[in-house]
C-alpha cells in the first residue's frame, strides 16, 4: 500500500510539473506572438482603428504584388478554415521552412526565412500557444501565385539560436529584431526580392491598407535619413508609442500596438542592436 502510495505522488507531481512546463510554454508563446512577432497585425482582420474584436487571427490583410495576391490566412484552431487539423510538426515546418502540410511552398510575405532562427524552446512555445486559439470560421481566398516564390532566408537567421547566446545584448536583440522581421517591412522589395547587402533597413516599402498608404521609413544608423540622431528613448517612444523623434503619428501597420507590451530589457536589445545596422542614405 505504501508503495502504492509513493507511486500515486510521484505520478501526480509529474503531471503536475508537466502541466506547469506547458504554462510556462504557453506565456512564454504569448508573448513572442503578441508582442514582437505580431501574428496579429497581419493576421487579424482590420478595420479603421485596427483589429476587429472577436476576429484575431482568423484571417487579415491581402497584399497584390507582381509575385502573388494573397490573403493571411485563419490561424486559429477551427478544423475546416483554420490550423485546426495541422500537426504540431505540420505548424513548425511551415514557421521553418515555408511550406503548407501538402508541401506546397507559401507566399514570400509570410516572413519564414527569419524564423529559421527561432530557438527550439521559443518554437515549441508558439505552437503550444497558437493552439489555445478559439476557432473562428473564416475561409479566405485561395493564394494566386503569378511566379514562383522564392523563399529568402535572412542573413544571420540560417540556424536556430542558442539561449546562451541571448547573454549578448547585440545578439539577443538581433534575434528579437528577426523573428520580428523588422527588416522585411523596413527593407524595399523589388519583384518579391530583398536587396538585403544594399537597402538593408533603407525604408520605402508601402503598405495599403484601411490607414491609407504607408511608407516604412529608414532604421539605419543614417545621421539625416534614419535614426542615427535619435537618442535611445526615441527610438523606443517610436517603437511602443508609434510616436517619432519630431512628434509625427506613424501609421499601421507599424506595430507599435504590440510593441508596447514588450519588456524594458528586451526593447533596450533591440536598440542595441539597431544602433550595429549600417547607415544607408
Amino acid at each position: 500500500m505504501i508503495r502504492f502510495i509513493v507511486a500515486v505522488v510521484v505520478a501526480l507531481a509529474a503531471a503536475g510539473a508537466a502541466a506547469n512546463a506547458q504554462s510556462d510554454l504557453v506565456k512564454r508563446g504569448d508573448y513572442l506572438v503578441n508582442t514582437i512577432m505580431t501574428c496579429g497585425n497581419c493576421h487579424s482582420p482590420k478595420g479603421p482603428s485596427g483589429d476587429i474584436p472577436g476576429k484575431e487571427f482568423s484571417g487579415g490583410l491581402s497584399w497584390d504584388e507582381p509575385p502573388f495576391k494573397v490573403t493571411a490566412p485563419n490561424i486559429t484552431q477551427d478544423k475546416e478554415t483554420g490550423i485546426g487539423k495541422w500537426s504540431d510538426g505540420d505548424i513548425r515546418r511551415l514557421l521553418r521552412k515555408g511550406a503548407k502540410p501538402n508541401g506546397t511552398p507559401i507566399a514570400t510575405i509570410m516572413p519564414t526565412g527569419f524564423y529559421e532562427i527561432i530557438t527550439k524552446r521559443d518554437m515549441d512555445a508558439i505552437v503550444a500557444y497558437l493552439r489555445t486559439l478559439k476557432p473562428i470560421s473564416n475561409k479566405v481566398a485561395d493564394p494566386v501565385y503569378k511566379m514562383k516564390q522564392v523563399r529568402q532566408i535572412f542573413p544571420g537567421a540560417e540556424r536556430p539560436y542558442k539561449e546562451a547566446m541571448f547573454s549578448d545584448r547585440q545578439k539577443h536583440g538581433f534575434y528579437l529584431a528577426t523573428i520580428g522581421h523588422c527588416m522585411e517591412c523596413h527593407t524595399p522589395m523589388v519583384k518579391g526580392q530583398h536587396d538585403w547587402k544594399a537597402d538593408l533597413g533603407r525604408g520605402g516599402f508601402e503598405f495599403p491598407g484601411p490607414w491609407g498608404v504607408s511608407i516604412s521609413r529608414n532604421i539605419t544608423q543614417s545621421m539625416s535619413k534614419g535614426i542615427g540622431a535619435w537618442s535611445d528613448a526615441e527610438i523606443k517612444k517610436a517603437i511602443t508609442q508609434g510616436i517619432d523623434k519630431d512628434g509625427n503619428h506613424l501609421k499601421p501597420p507599424m506595430g507599435y500596438g504590440y510593441y508596447a507590451h514588450m519588456t524594458d530589457d528586451d526593447l533596450n536589445d533591440i536598440v542595441a542592436y539597431l544602433r550595429t545596422v549600417p547607415a544607408k542614405e
